[in-house]
């Protein structure tokens, strides 16, 4: 008998470049939901896109396009809700939502200092413009506050703690699943992350899902066809600013 077609078809840009497609692919992979995808070219979005962004979610059953990566993964958790993508806790859940929303609507000046390129390696003078390094304390201080009062939390309520932001991995923590690899890429600073924050970067970067998804964006880039140039070497012309990639066996070294 023919394997059944999954009912979901996901589509966006190819991840090493997409923090946006990236955020889906991670609450997909973690979950186990069965699914089909695609990547396409930048140039190609318009035509697979009804709003000409990406990513967006195709159900079959449903005969409707999703889009946008906050909507399709609360779809996700609404289909799936035996998958707890968000925390049981009803407390836990609020704060998870709030966390998610926060990246996603907000740290306008991360995301315009440092574009998206997941295996890249910059060294020497990066510029940190002070509108972004505020918003780097701001993150670290939101990752901190989050895990101890996660920690109390799960603690007062007898349950098991996992590491994540919320105890067991929801869509919170694939929402700022990008945003520790450009953390990685520019080298940005970490001499503010507290032992908690530090641990769940820890968490993230050791998990066996996510070490799995880091592989497949150095497969991707075996591939010249998912090259987006503009994304690579973005301070060309610097001396003073060193471009290269990181190797695939790195590790998380924390606090240096």
């Amino acid at each position: 008998m023919a394997a059944q077609t999954p009912d979901l078809h996901f589509i966006g840009l190819h991840t090493r470049y997409s923090s946006w497609t990236a955020r889906v692919e991670a609450v997909l992979e973690y979950f186990q939901i069965p699914h089909t995808c695609q990547f396409v070219k930048l140039a190609d979005v318009k035509t697979v896109s009804p709003t000409g962004l990406v990513p967006v979610l195709e159900s079959r059953s449903l005969n409707t396009t999703i889009c946008d990566s906050l909507a399709i993964c609360e779809f996700l958790a609404e289909s799936n809700p035996e998958l707890l993508l968000w925390p049981q806790d009803r407390q836990l859940r609020a704060l998870a939502r709030s966390t998610a929303a926060q990246m996603h609507s907000g740290f306008s000046a991360i995301r315009n200092a440092f574009s998206t390129n997941f295996i890249a390696k910059y060294t020497g003078d990066i510029p940190i413009p002070a509108d972004a390094a505020k918003e780097i304390e701001r993150m670290l201080s939101l990752w901190d506050v989050a895990r101890k009062g996660t920690k109390e939390r799960l603690a007062a309520l007898g349950e098991k703690d996992d590491g994540f932001l919320y105890g067991t991995f929801s869509i919170a923590d694939a929402f700022f699943w990008p945003v520790l690899w450009r953390f990685r890429t520019y080298g940005l600073p970490l001499d503010t992350a507290s032992p908690d924050a530090l641990a769940w970067m820890a968490t993230m970067w050791n998990d066996p899902v996510f070490k799995a998804l880091g592989a497949k964006y150095y497969q991707q880039a075996e591939d010249p066809e998912t090259l987006i140039a503009h994304y690579d070497d973005i301070y060309r012309g610097r001396d003073d600013v060193q471009y290269s990639m990181f190797p695939q066996d790195w590790e998380f070294p924390g606090k240096e």
